[in-house]
């Protein structure tokens, strides 16, 4: 099967925006078996989408049109693909029931616009879109498939994941099951993981395998394609092996969880709770484990000791300790985890004190985290680390670098080198 990706939208063309959905389809296409050979942007032109359709018409099996699904004048993918395919386009009950509860939630009418939305292939499928208006279609004609997605990223990947990527594995998998098996890496750069799994990439057949570099950590995507789901499981043996032999340690799930959401599981068997003390990271890892729904089971509560003063006041580190090592330093991390878990009564704590800049301080770099971890009836360890990155970044890293380090303590028994 070969594929093609089609953009539509002329902020794409007049580069005021860039093409990522060309990048996101082909990799999830390359998990799948399916080659994507051409990209193409196109502008809002009604003759030239005409003329972009027409040429992939002849040429590929499965075409990807992403945007121009919107209610206004220059959304015209869909209309433009049913006149080259000379297919009806029909009113959707369902698809007009959704629009119209969307609007009541919004408290507002419907504009008339609007309504086009709702209009689909009268031969084809529709993907419902949980984060907008527009629904996403299939339709198939000569032997080729036409799948025609929303132009917003929020709405595009989500369809994707929920709908779209199960369609095509039904598309494919006629005599056959596809499985996919996604695990979440960190601590470790994609290119890093890449490299030490590299003979294995260059060599695969059968199960496939490919990484995804996320905004914190690595996805690794293992798909075997299989008589039944036995067998896919013989098929995936051998090379999880492999694969966590050399990089296991990296690994917080096997299930494409957040880590926040790992972390949390962990807990909750356990009947263990938590609290933190950060400076540099605001509360951020405080905030990340209480995005899981039931994190009040785990989460005592916790400190942003930002400032020396509050440090001293609120979490008792000495002033002595302040003036002679620094805010930002083992000692502190130290008091900062002891003092925490004793005063929240929990069974760990996680202090995180750094530099997250834009400029340094105490005369440490920029990126300087340490990161405390008390538990109940055992030594206090604090780990050093040192970031790169805009100060938001180094932040993100720090709250979720804490994290991994309490999940290896609670799963493994491990602690970080």
């Amino acid at each position: 099967m070969r594929a093609e990706i089609i953009t539509v939208g002329t902020e794409l063309v007049s580069g005021q925006t860039l093409d990522r959905h060309s990048y996101y389809l082909s990799q999830e296409c390359y998990t799948l078996g399916v080659p994507v050979y051409f990209h193409t942007s196109v502008g809002d032109n009604d003759k030239q989408l005409m003329d972009v359709i027409r040429l992939a018409h002849s040429r590929s099996d499965l075409v990807f049109l992403c945007g121009g699904l919107g209610p206004t004048e220059d959304d015209l993918t869909k209309e433009v693909l049913a006149e080259f395919l000379a297919e009806e386009l029909i009113l959707d009950p369902k698809a007009l029931d959704h629009l119209k509860q969307i609007f009541i939630h919004r408290l507002e009418e419907i504009p008339s616009n609007n309504y086009k939305q709702a209009y689909v292939f009268k031969n084809g499928t529709l993907f419902h879109n949980l984060h907008g208006t527009a629904p996403g279609l299939t339709v198939t004609k000569d032997q080729v498939t036409y799948i025609l997605l929303p132009g917003p990223p929020r709405e595009l990947k989500p369809m994707f994941e929920a709908s779209v990527r199960p369609f095509l594995m039904r598309l494919l998998s006629q005599k056959s099951v596809i499985r996919l098996k996604d695990y979440g890496f960190f601590g470790i750069g994609e290119s890093s993981l890449a490299e030490k799994l590299n003979d294995l990439i260059q060599n695969q057949s059968n199960p496939t395998i490919a990484t995804y570099a996320k905004d914190v950590g690595v996805i690794l995507r293992l798909t075997a394609y299989a008589t039944d789901e036995e067998e896919a499981e013989r098929l995936f043996a051998p090379l999880e092996e492999e694969v966590f032999r050399r990089v296991g340690s990296y690994c917080y799930s096997k299930q494409n969880e957040s880590l926040e959401e790992v972390v949390f599981g962990l807990l909750s068997q356990q009947n263990k709770t938590v609290a933190f003390a950060e400076s540099c990271t605001g509360g951020l890892a405080t905030h990340l484990l209480t995005t899981v729904p039931g994190s009040s089971k785990v989460v005592k509560g916790g400190l942003v000791c930002y400032t020396n003063e509050i440090k001293t006041l609120m979490a008792n580190v000495p002033e002595d300790t302040l003036n002679k090592y620094g805010s930002v330093s083992f000692e502190t991390a130290k008091y900062l985890a002891d003092n925490t878990r004793q005063q929240f009564t929990t069974d760990y704590a996680l202090s995180i004190t750094g530099i997250a800049g834009p400029s340094a301080t105490e005369g440490k770099p920029i990126g300087l985290i340490w990161i405390g971890l008390a538990e109940r009836g055992k030594v206090t360890r604090v780990y050093q680390l040192q970031l790169k990155g805009s100060r938001k970044r180094i932040q993100l890293l720090a709250a979720n670098y804490a994290l991994f380090i309490l999940q290896q303590r609670i799963k493994k028994g491990e602690l970080m080198q």
